[in-house]
């Protein structure tokens, strides 16, 4: 990886998206360390151990730490993303239609996705302010009131839609899928803070009663977060390659051609789905807390959705292994791929084309994203058994999901960089530059 960024700087056009890159991560976090007018940071202190506020902090970015005006991140778009996906499954025939008509369709989907987003971004920063303002014994909101909240839900929400705005920059301008790499950013920024909390928790807190057994619990923390992102790496990198043969030879068709299949075809796009598919109903919830705490409904609801109880622990695995099933189908259409395997007249050694392929691809995709669901929910679960099993905090619990996010983009964006420098000296190749 070291070596293939050093070979990139040497390239101009690759240098200049490395650097844009950079410039956009650079605001992001400033905008990260801004704290919303009117709210009170120090009251966030009693807060950062509370599952909604770990969970959001991570899928923020690290926004919502100091309560910033990126405190919800990428977070609504992430959701909203979710809703429209599911409602192109022959729920709503106008984004079934939508769906289809390539890149037109498209730009109409991403647009409502975007107007979605405003609005689910507008009533989950009231919920979540007011719910945050409920839970702290220190006011959260200086001014409580109506205008205040409205005031600091346009903010988040502006903060979000700006937040999204540079994602799309990094993904057509840098390096890597956009809102991912924000993501990537936060988790890396807030590693350091995850340490010294983790050395406190042990050494200096209430269960560090002795020095040597807490440095002996942190070098096993260690060693195992070691072990999983070796696991995680060789699992993300693991691929079916399906061997393809052309009915029609021609000079530009590969002697040697195949279609490879990702192991883990969705990624770690399931995880994030399924953090945001939980904070929502967290934040709806906050807003009936002062009134409805001690109704049997509350309860239940707040223990499902809470990742510190078996049930809400339960729904989380569910919820990754479901979103792998159905991303993997959005990622891989086989219905698409037949057809544009036969439109290249080529097909798959020993598969009929057309429906035939169609058929196989379906089942492989079935048995990788078994595998692929097994592999996310193992990496999610570990971390939160051990954070609920040895009362570290929830941000522990969910380095599991943070291993993930950060593991894949950084093979993703170094893939894209071997791309782009093999692209590079092909066409110096071909088109030898002039001196």
């Amino acid at each position: 990886m070291f070596s293939t960024a050093r070979n990139a700087f040497k390239v101009k056009d690759i240098r200049s998206r490395i650097l844009f890159t950079l410039f956009v991560l650079v605001v992001y976090r400033l905008g990260a360390s801004i704290t919303v007018p009117g709210v009170n940071a120090a009251a966030l202190a009693q807060l950062s151990s509370s599952g909604l506020a770990s969970i959001l902090n991570t899928f923020s970015g690290g926004g919502l730490q100091n309560y910033s005006l990126f405190a919800m991140g990428v977070s609504p778009y992430i959701t909203a993303q979710i809703v429209v996906q599911l409602l192109q499954m022959d729920i709503v025939p106008k984004f079934v239609e939508w769906s289809k008509q390539g890149e037109v369709g498209r730009r109409k989907l991403n647009q409502a996705t975007r107007w979605l987003t405003i609005v689910l971004g507008f009533v989950q920063s009231i919920g979540i302010t007011a719910g945050f303002n409920a839970l702290s014994t220190i006011k959260l909101v200086n001014n409580p009131g109506v205008e205040t909240y409205l005031t600091i839900g346009l903010i988040l929400t502006a903060g979000t839609m700006f937040a999204t705005w540079m994602g799309d920059m990094i993904t057509e301008k840098g390096l890597g899928n956009g809102v991912s790499v924000l993501i990537f950013a936060g988790i890396i920024a807030s590693m350091p803070s995850g340490i010294k909390q983790l050395w406190n928790d042990q050494i200096t807190g209430e269960s560090g009663t002795d020095l040597w057994m807490g440095i002996g619990f942190i070098a096993l923390v260690v060693v195992a977060l070691l072990i999983i992102v070796a696991f995680v790496t060789w699992v993300q990198q693991a691929e079916r390659r399906l061997p393809i043969q052309y009915t029609r030879r021609t000079t530009t068709s590969p002697k040697n051609s195949y279609l490879p299949l990702k192991l883990n075809v969705s990624g770690v796009i399931p995880v994030i789905f399924a953090g945001s598919f939980i904070s929502t109903p967290q934040t709806i919830l906050m807003a009936f807390q002062r009134t409805h705490s001690g109704d049997t409904w509350y309860q239940v609801m707040t223990e499902i959705f809470n990742l510190q109880s078996t049930a809400g622990i339960s729904l989380y695995i569910f919820l990754i292994v479901v979103f792998t099933f159905f991303y993997a189908f959005v990622q891989v259409n086989p219905e698409k791929l037949a057809e544009n395997l036969q439109k290249q007249g080529s097909y798959i050694t020993g598969v009929w084309p057309g429906k035939g392929t169609q058929d196989y691809v379906s089942a492989l995709l079935m048995r990788l994203s078994t595998v692929g669901s097994l592999f996310l929910g193992l990496v999610s679960l570990i971390p939160l058994l051990a954070s609920n099993i040895w009362n570290l905090s929830q941000s522990i619990g969910l380095g599991g999901t943070s291993l993930l996010i950060v593991v894949q983009i950084a093979l993703d964006v170094n893939r894209q960089l071997n791309g782009l420098t093999m692209k590079r000296e092909y066409i110096g190749f071909i088109h030898k530059p002039e001196a």
